[in-house]
């Protein structure tokens, strides 16, 4: 069905909590099943072979697919709607992930990875913007933040869950749970999301990217996005590695991811809500510095109790950033199209998730593990440098304060 006025959607109409619900579900589910194996990669990756740099080009394969993707699939559903792209990225990502436990190399496996990537360009993004459709204005970082709930609960979980299923069954067992969860989540999408196009949406004007990326905010949350993805990236990919040379096992390392990801999805509704009172710029920076602190640490924190607590420092930093990130995407949406600016700030996650492991990949080699936090952390305290000096001085309103406000 498809609606030419969402006006009761921005007012958070039945309609529009359904949308929210549904998605909220589909989200978890979706990434409870990505988390699951993502504390698994680089140790599976590792079995087939794949060095350093292998390592790096396998966890960033994913991601480039979705730097060339999400733009283009956003914009297009800001005019063909959300419901079938989400829909079919969902079935796509359920067959794609049997084919893990088939791949017998390294190479196929960056195959599986990339193919995975366009996949996700077709749910993630998608959602996002379909949730921001019915975000009331002034509201932005509550309802965002609330949705972030899901993929963080759900990436938090995962890991935990992956790393108990390879000790008990083996990697196998891992992506043959991410397939089911994933066929779930298409399952709920197809039959209970509704599909709404607003007519603003259709015969709005599209904006050049070329020009979106000119905008001084647009580039601030670009450059924010993208630095975080880096931190992120670099704890992901090689976390794992360093804290099995310090004997942490299979499911202590879950342990500490879903530690992390768990502290910033319990925060992030508390952040949302303060997103929307107070300057979104400045939590960003604050949030950003607490994240960032802590990889410089990590080398020295040998042994699994030390790690944990660095991680919950990372998730704190995580979730006062996250939400007036989001609500400032979300009103940077309002004016030149959700799902094309949706997409291009998923994709400034992914230039991060391909560029971390693939920098981290010859520090490693080059210079040994420890050195691998360092340059993320360099790296991140210079992005959220440049954040500040590109949005220091913005006006526009609901940038810097909820129009609320």
């Amino acid at each position: 069905m498809g609606l030419e006025d969402n006006e009761a959607l921005n007012e958070h109409g039945p309609l529009g909590k359904r949308i929210f619900s549904v998605l909220f579900l589909v989200l978890f589910v979706a990434t409870l099943g990505l988390g699951i194996v993502a504390p698994l990669m680089p140790v599976f990756a590792e079995s087939l072979g794949a060095t350093g740099i292998w390592l790096g080009v396998i966890f960033s394969g994913f991601s480039i697919s979705r730097v060339i993707f999400m733009p283009l699939i956003g914009r297009l559903s800001d005019s063909r709607g959300r419901k079938k792209f989400i829909t079919a990225g969902l079935l796509l990502y359920a067959v794609l992930s049997l084919l893990y436990p088939m791949a017998g190399s390294v190479y196929s496996l960056v195959a599986v990875r990339l193919i995975h990537g366009f996949a996700s360009a077709m749910v993630f993004p998608i959602a996002m913007a379909y949730v921001a459709d019915v975000s009331r204005r002034g509201n932005e970082g509550e309802t965002m933040g609330t949705f972030n709930i899901a993929m963080f609960l759900g990436m938090g979980a995962g890991p935990l869950l992956g790393g108990a299923l390879k000790d008990a069954f083996g990697f196998p067992a891992a992506f043959y749970s991410m397939s089911a969860l994933t066929a779930v989540a298409f399952l709920i999408t197809l039959f209970f999301l509704p599909d709404v196009v607003s007519s603003g949406a259709r015969h709005r004007r599209h904006v050049p990217f070329r020009k979106m990326v000119e905008s001084r905010t647009m580039k601030g949350i670009l450059v924010f996005r993208m630095v975080s993805a880096m931190g992120r990236g670099s704890i992901m990919a090689f976390l794992p590695i360093i804290a099995a040379r310090y004997d942490v096992t299979t499911t202590q390392i879950g342990v500490i991811i879903s530690s992390l990801v768990f502290v910033t999805a319990l925060l992030q509704r508390p952040f949302g809500k303060l997103a929307d009172r107070f300057d979104r710029v400045v939590l960003v920076i604050v949030g950003s510095v607490i994240a960032t602190l802590p990889l410089f640490f990590v080398p020295q924190m040998k042994g699994f109790v030390k790690l944990f607590i660095l991680g919950g420092f990372v998730g704190l930093g995580s979730a006062v950033a996250m939400p007036s990130a989001s609500a400032i995407s979300v009103v940077v949406g309002q004016r030149i199209g959700m799902g094309a600016t949706m997409g291009l700030f998923t994709s400034a996650m992914s230039v991060g998730m391909i560029v971390a492991p693939i920098l981290s990949g010859i520090v490693m080699d080059m210079f040994g593990i420890g050195s691998v936090f360092y340059v993320s952390g360099t790296l991140s305290a210079v992005g959220v440098f440049f954040f500040y000096l590109l949005l220091s001085g913005e006006e526009m309103p609901g940038i810097r304060y909820s129009e609320d406000v």
